[in-house]
């Protein structure tokens, strides 16, 4: 599924980024380009300086406020067209009016956006690519969601985002982009926001259900023959009420047996030695990083049992790692009862924002 060099995604040396994101506040405060092609390039390139993740050490704080001032700016900035105000994308089935800037990621901006279908308003969230050279990613997520569709049981089918159509769209500055588009996750919030609102640790009965979960999606991708290969916590999206999750990008998806297409520098820690390596990809790499989240998400509150478990996860050797998310699952449920007892339904909120 996947040839030629690895890419990565990386960040500038320290001092070079520094001046980078001071220029990009000046230029926040400047006015924006009366040319809408311009206003276009603008805006991507500053949502791509002033995002929290890009931050230089220190200034993630600074960076979230920059940002969200650049989203109320945004409005007409990010292709398609302005009918009264509204930015509109067309494809030959859909009309999409753009909304908010959800979020910006290490590939991609995700859009607000709602269509007319059948008489009814329907809400939608559009995934943009920051960079023209990363489409074929994002054409690679919606083959690797068709296949889940197609060759994945379908009783788990609700462990991916429900791709609405992928289509190419060329913004008012020329440029081709892929776009994709889903139906939205309301209520869910990624395993990043869980961790932000318990520094100390997530208690070790909520993380299990999560834990869980995470593993019935792997499995269910893994029986399609395909490795997630970012099973990082912004990549993870749990629903407190409802116990749900979903596993999101798709991007970095691979057959089993290839290597993974695409590093996060700034995940470069978390990956199983075989992702840099460029040696092929097997379940044993998802578990490893599965296995990595859980461990920074209980912290110190997990108990000893536990963090002997996840050590067998995370091992170098891929070899003498877990090869089966559902065997895995079973010992994970064995261990949870010997710890917790029979397994009850303990409520778990986020706090309030």
């Amino acid at each position: 599924m996947t040839t030629g060099p690895i890419r990565t995604h990386s960040a500038a040396p320290a001092d070079d980024a520094i001046r980078t994101f001071d220029a990009a506040l000046a230029a926040l405060d400047a006015d924006f380009p009366a040319d809408p092609h311009e206003a276009v390039r603008h805006f991507r390139r500053l949502a791509r300086l002033l995002h929290p993740d890009a931050a230089p050490p220190g200034r993630a704080a600074e960076a979230a406020a920059a940002f969200a001032r650049l989203s109320a700016r945004r409005r007409g900035a990010d292709g398609g067209h302005t009918d009264h105000g509204r930015v509109t994308v067309t494809t030959a089935r859909r009309s999409y009016v753009l909304g908010d800037v959800l979020a910006t990621g290490d590939l991609a901006v995700l859009r607000a956006a709602h269509y007319d279908e059948d008489g009814d308003r329907r809400a939608a969230v559009l995934k943009i690519p920051l960079r023209p050279r990363d489409n074929d990613l994002l054409e690679h997520e919606a083959d690797v969601l068709g296949r889940l569709d197609t060759v994945a049981e379908r009783r788990h089918r609700a462990y991916a985002p429900r791709l609405i159509e992928s289509f190419r769209h060329r913004d008012t500055d020329g440029v081709e982009r892929r776009v994709n588009a889903f139906a939205p996750l309301t209520g869910f919030h990624s395993l990043a926001e869980v961790a932000a609102a318990h520094p100390d640790g997530l208690d070790p009965r909520d993380a299990a259900w999560m834990w869980r979960r995470l593993l019935t999606a792997l499995g269910w991708a893994h029986r399609a023959r395909l490795v997630h290969g970012a099973v990082f916590p912004e990549h993870i999206l749990v629903h407190p009420e409802l116990h749900g999750l979903v596993l999101v990008d798709w991007c970095y998806a691979t057959a089993v047996g290839t290597h993974v297409p695409l590093l996060v520098d700034r995940h470069q820690d978390a990956y199983p030695p075989e992702v840099p390596a460029r040696r092929p990809a097997t379940p044993a790499t998802d578990i490893h990083l599965a296995a990595h989240c859980l461990r920074t998400l209980m912290g110190e509150r997990a108990p000893g049992p536990m963090r002997a478990f996840l050590r067998a996860c995370v091992l170098p050797s891929q070899a003498a790692r877990p090869q089966d998310a559902w065997q895995l699952l079973a010992d994970l449920d064995g261990l949870l009862e010997r710890l917790y007892g029979p397994r009850t339904f303990r409520p778990f909120a986020m706090p309030p924002s």
